[in-house]
């Protein structure tokens, strides 16, 4: 890989990390934010989204929705454990997308939208192993551990 596309990675990795740990940092820190009305306002699989506004399934749809975007966007950010992150950032995309109007999600797109192309950055974030250009990947997967565990190299850089 060349300086320039590894410079480029590191600049989308970290853009797209900042743009999650943002959402998540400011939804933990509003003791008001809920998913509530998100999941009401379901168009699509209506009968999911209903079943997960229900007060003992949303308080784990609403922590694993602010804890998920806030580890996602550290993970980016830091380039660690990117795969594992990124397969699951993908599909907390397309479960957001899932729950718009088809084939028109907002008024300014056709079929694609934001939460598509995020949930393709992310798969090609993963893909090229976004975390080895200038993030903690290679150094993770360098340490003792790995040597004793080498599956766990394959999963962390």
């Amino acid at each position: 890989m060349t300086r320039s596309e590894k410079v480029s990675l590191f600049l989308l990795r970290v853009s797209l990390g900042w743009l999650f740990f943002y959402s998540g940092i400011t939804k933990i820190l509003n003791p008001e934010w809920t998913s509530l009305k998100y999941l009401q306002g379901a168009k699509m699989f209506t009968g999911f989204f209903s079943w997960m506004t229900q007060p003992s399934v949303l308080s784990v749809i609403d922590f694993m929705n602010e804890w998920g975007q806030l580890l996602l966007g550290i993970s980016l950010i830091l380039g660690i454990v990117i795969r594992l992150s990124t397969t699951l950032g993908a599909i907390l995309m397309a479960l957001y997308y899932s729950a718009l109007p088809f084939p028109y999600p907002n008024p300014q797109s056709f079929i694609v939208d934001q939460h598509i192309i995020y949930a393709l950055v992310m798969i090609y974030l993963g893909a090229v192993r976004a975390g080895r250009a200038y993030g903690l990947e290679i150094w993770c997967s360098n340490l003792p551990i790995c040597s004793k565990f080498p599956r766990l190299r394959k999963f962390l850089g």
